[in-house]
């Protein structure tokens, strides 16, 4: 197994978490290098696209949050070897980062041009993507997207939809996935509940 260390922030969320549950379910030793936001503006510039996560394997660098899936998943046993079912994963993964992107987009705006880009979202691009990535995992057989297993697609979607969820999103309703995707909303505990991960978070809140 080669030497990890994986960079990003110091939060339990976003786009570096899924890399963290997929090594912590693959039982891969690494180092969780946690950046403080504080920290970031000095730190950009060392960075190969001034962006996080980033991977070191062995001394190498790899960056862009889905290739450092798709490659610890691989590693981990929760990458299909198949290569449509690999497809079908890849299309959830980039999907997921879609729509992340098109949210993220409104992280900086001020108060009234914000509260715009929320609502215009929740009308319309939000539902969309709930409803069409419920229809992926409804092809899947309903409980997991590919191989009737847990993979990288289900915990990068779990994330996603957490945040939803959560209620951090202001001028997003939290109930917006049960309203558009009642499978994804019952995908969400389910993998939530899954052993390890339940023991992941706990471990994390002590």
């Amino acid at each position: 197994m080669p030497k990890l260390i994986f960079t990003y922030f110091d939060f339990d969320g976003g786009r570096g978490e899924a890399a963290r549950l997929i090594m912590h379910l693959g039982g891969i030793a690494f180092e969780d290098k946690r950046i403080p936001a504080k920290d970031w503006p000095a730190l950009r510039d060392t960075m190969p696209f001034q962006a996080l996560p980033v991977l070191e394997v062995d001394g190498k660098l790899i960056t862009q949050c889905n290739t450092i899936d798709r490659y610890l998943g691989k590693l981990a046993g929760l990458y299909p070897k198949d290569d449509w079912q690999a497809a079908l994963a890849d299309e959830v993964l980039d999907a997921v980062e879609d729509i992340t992107t098109k949210i993220g987009s409104t992280m900086r705006l001020e108060d009234e041009a914000k509260k715009k880009a929320r609502e215009a979202l929740a009308a319309g691009p939000l539902p969309r993507f709930l409803q069409q990535i419920n229809a992926r995992l409804k092809a899947g057989g309903g409980e997991w997207f590919v191989e009737k297993r847990l993979t990288v697609a289900d915990l990068k979607c779990y994330l996603w939809v957490r945040w939803l969820k959560s209620g951090a999103l202001d001028h997003v309703p939290a109930d917006i996935v049960e309203k558009n995707a009642p499978l994804l909303a019952a995908h969400f505990e389910r993998v939530r509940n899954q052993p390890k991960i339940a023991a992941y978070y706990a471990a994390r809140k002590k």
